[in-house]
């Protein structure tokens, strides 16, 4: 008989899926790793378990206690999911600009929700990051995870994502593509891939109003780059210690309309009903089109599901007026 022996179990070897015709201009082979077939619907359940099993081993995680963490969603359900199964509590901080369906889906699984402004500096203590933090100092047997700085995070990816897509592609994978937030993803299969073979390249999604693209380029943390933005998921206005600046071969930046019309289009030309990220990665893949050539094979990893959007990026009366469809 096959089966798990509970749900975390089914977390990983997740499919590579060949994208058809939004790819159609391209002279290569575009596969998507296709991440929602984890059980919590995105690609950060991978990490999610991977922060909390090293948290237990050394201690930081004890019997009966709380995790708490400022999420933009898909960690808080990958957290939320192994909490269930082995006896923790979870309060999860979120910025106002995270779409309501996120936090109905993570008070669903019994995680308790407080959510705070995205229009304040990062050091304001109304800010998610001083939110979740000052909840980690004042809660009793609780363990902050801090996914942006927690090295176990890019270690996930490295153990996991990265060797599945180097078996799936049987080595022939020559670029990755994928949006990047907190940075695990990017660098623990960056990493992963480049000593499998240096020369692949991994390329940065990143979007308008976050810092990533100029301060990989010229080394400068420049505060003017920083403005509110609608793209969820990518894009920072801190560096994360998880973003390895020195494995990414270049970024790109997908505009917010952009990322949110090629989410649209990936739901009704390819049936790929993904998250808002996945529109900017797919966009940013086009973007690098001068960069493939006919025997490329390009990888782009898709975050989550588009259930979480259905009020926005999947709401045509939002589309229009945020000004993205006529």
């Amino acid at each position: 008989m096959q089966y798990a022996e509970n749900i975390l179990g089914t977390i990983g070897n997740t499919p590579l899926v060949k994208i058809n015709k939004l790819t159609a201009e391209l002279p290569c082979l575009v596969l998507s790793k296709y991440e929602t077939f984890n059980p919590g619907n995105s690609v950060k359940d991978r990490m999610a378990l991977q922060m909390i099993e090293d948290a237990e081993a050394d201690g930081r995680l004890k019997p009966g206690g709380t995790i708490i963490e400022g999420t933009s969603g898909n960690t808080g359900m990958g957290l939320a999911l192994a909490a269930i199964i082995k006896g923790y509590k979870c309060i999860f901080v979120m910025a106002d600009k995270q779409s309501k369906e996120k936090v109905d889906i993570l008070k669903a699984v019994g995680a308790e929700v407080v959510v705070c402004p995205t229009a304040v500096e990062p050091e304001d203590p109304r800010s998610y990051y001083s939110v979740s933090k000052r909840l980690g100092e004042e809660t009793p047997n609780s363990w902050y995870v801090n996914q942006y700085d927690n090295p176990s995070n890019a270690k996930a990816h490295y153990k996991s994502t990265g060797p599945e897509i180097w078996e799936q592609t049987d080595g022939k994978i020559t670029h990755f593509v994928v949006g990047v937030g907190t940075g695990g993803t990017i660098s623990g299969v960056g990493k992963y891939l480049k000593e499998q073979n240096p020369n692949i390249k991994i390329w940065g999604i990143d979007t308008y109003g976050s810092v990533f693209k100029k301060y990989h380029e010229t080394g400068i943390f420049d505060e003017k780059e920083i403005y509110p933005y609608v793209t969820e998921g990518i894009g920072e206005d801190i560096l994360p210690k998880n973003v390895d600046f020195d494995i990414i071969d270049g970024f790109t930046k997908v505009t917010d309309k952009d990322a949110a019309v090629y989410t649209q289009r990936l739901s009704k030309e390819e049936g790929m009903f993904l998250g808002n990220s996945a529109g900017a990665a797919i966009k940013g893949v086009l973007q690098l089109k001068e960069h493939f050539t006919k025997d490329d094979v390009v990888v782009v990893l898709f975050h989550d599901h588009g259930s979480r959007y259905i009020g926005k990026m999947f709401n045509d009366d939002w589309m229009r007026e945020m000004g993205y469809i006529e």
